[in-house]
């Protein structure tokens, strides 16, 4: 049997800080008070904050074990589809704590702001670059905020043409966030399918696209891990009826370099760089989603927008056509700077090479696991490849099963039932970042866990088994979550 780097190990129990302290521990010394004592209404104080009392060595241990419980990408590989979420040089966290960064307030006025903003202007033009487009906006905070910024700007574009534009299309290999980006704008969405191939077929846009109709929003590549080959051809049918096309550029770790996202017809495109250009992912945040357009679409744009003047770096506040703030100031600045190192420290050449090596790796393992698990569509795939429980669900064994084992042989599982359109999908992204040793080792697990299903099913039906906590009732932890650790 292959094991990966799961084991019993030694797993901590940790009570609560309430649960720990006792009555006249601490952790820090005051010091003396050189302030003259006053009396004060205790009636006004009320009662205070029930704060647990420990020492130092409390505290230090009770962190330290919970973060033992968490699995990180530092712990080991994520091969979550879709979610690119990979190994992130240290250099690029470095470089975001620079004091003079970390500490610049975004109320400075642009003569004492001119480093900052002269970053921000530097980042937009190298997104402009690597994506092909005229114009950046590094104001949205996150992927699905970009795709709303895009949906606003559509709407503005539209509303100054004096065309009453009410559906857009969306593709069932889509992203989720997609209808819900295009429903706050108060656009209808319409679900376009796949073809046979698992990409779109131009003459099903054909039929869809009419004068009523906004545009189209393309994942490309698609979620299930495949290039979109007709997309000039389907932007072009929408150009043809005056609509407009928007790009979801969450997969862009795997053409970045490589694709000019202009010259495909996009119109306007969101980046994750909290995905592909050096930000930990996950959390709950922070992300950021800058939107790059066309220069038809620019004056539509989010301000303000750092521009650069005779007299340095400034902020175009004034533009007529503008859709306004999407975020408070000016984006999640350490997120920016990230971004902005990774692309230097990286740059032009080993930019494509990372695109490179994400769609080998993704190549190879579809590969490697072709025998093991069902392929939804044996084509050439990119960053990731999407697999089906069908091979196992003979033997009572289902993705959610073989998910939660891996989870006993110290794997974070992948993407587990996305895209809906494959019947118990594994979506598996192996990233860039995954060196060939780690890589043979995860498959010869999922060729261990498949093996188990076929005999030991009533095991992987009961997994994860040798982990803090064993299998939830997903419903219920869905509806009363249980806090207390």
């Amino acid at each position: 049997m292959t094991h990966g780097p799961g084991t019993n190990g030694l797993i901590l129990e940790e009570p609560l800080l309430w649960e720990k302290g006792k009555p006249g521990r601490m952790a820090y010394s005051m010091p003396p008070s050189d302030v003259p004592e006053e009396t004060v209404d205790e009636e006004l104080l009320g009662e205070g904050p029930d704060f647990p009392d420990l020492g130092e060595l409390d505290v230090v241990r009770h962190y330290t074990r919970l973060s033992q419980w968490n699995f990180g990408i530092d712990t080991g590989m994520y091969p979550l589809g879709s979610c690119t979420m990979k190994y992130n040089p240290k250099i690029n966290e470095k470089m975001a704590a620079t004091p003079g960064l970390a500490s610049a307030h975004p109320l400075l006025e642009p003569e004492f702001s001119q480093g900052i903003l002269k970053l921000h202007y530097e980042l937009q033009e190298y997104l402009a670059r690597i994506t092909g487009m005229d114009a950046v906006s590094l104001q949205p905070s996150a992927g699905a905020q970009g795709e709303l910024t895009a949906m606003l700007m559509f709407a503005a574009y539209f509303r100054k043409k004096n065309e009453k534009r009410t559906k857009i299309l969306i593709p069932d290999t889509a992203h989720g966030t997609n209808p819900a980006s295009a429903a706050l704008c108060g656009f209808t969405s319409i679900p376009l399918a796949s073809g046979e191939k698992g990409i779109l077929d131009p003459a099903a846009v054909k039929e869809l696209m009419d004068d009523e109709t906004v545009g189209i929003m393309v994942t490309n590549p698609n979620t299930l891990g495949l290039f979109e080959e007709h997309i000039r051809e389907i932007t072009d049918i929408v150009h043809e009826r005056g609509g407009l096309v928007y790009g979801d550029g969450a997969n862009m770790n795997a053409i970045m370099g490589i694709v000019d996202i202009k010259r495909c017809g996009i119109d306007a495109v969101h980046l994750n760089l909290h995905k592909t250009f050096s930000t930990p992912h996950g959390g709950g945040g922070p992300g950021s989603g800058p939107i790059c357009v066309t220069a038809e679409l620019a004056p539509y744009l989010p301000v303000p927008r750092v521009a650069a003047s005779d007299n340095g770096y400034i902020l175009e506040t004034e533009s007529e056509d503008s859709i306004g703030r999407v975020h408070g100031f000016f984006g999640n600045v350490s997120v920016l700077i990230r971004a902005y190192s990774y692309i230097l420290s990286m740059g032009p050449a080993n930019l494509k090479k990372a695109s490179q090596l994400a769609v080998l790796n993704g190549a190879y393992v579809k590969a490697r696991l072709l025998d093991t698990f069902a392929l939804a569509y044996d084509r050439p795939c990119m960053h990731e490849c999407v697999f089906s429980d069908a091979r196992q669900q003979p033997f009572k064994v289902t993705t959610l099963d073989m998910a939660k084992r891996l989870i006993d042989h110290g794997y974070h599982p992948p993407t587990i039932y996305f895209p809906l359109v494959v019947s118990g999908a594994i979506m598996v992204e192996p990233t860039e970042t995954e060196c060939k040793d780690d890589l043979d080792t995860f498959i010869e697990v999922c060729k261990t866990i498949a093996q188990e299903a076929t005999k030991e099913g009533e095991r992987l039906r009961e997994a994860p088994s040798i982990t803090k906590v064993r299998r939830l009732d997903e419903t219920q932890a869905a509806r009363k979550p249980c806090l207390t650790g």
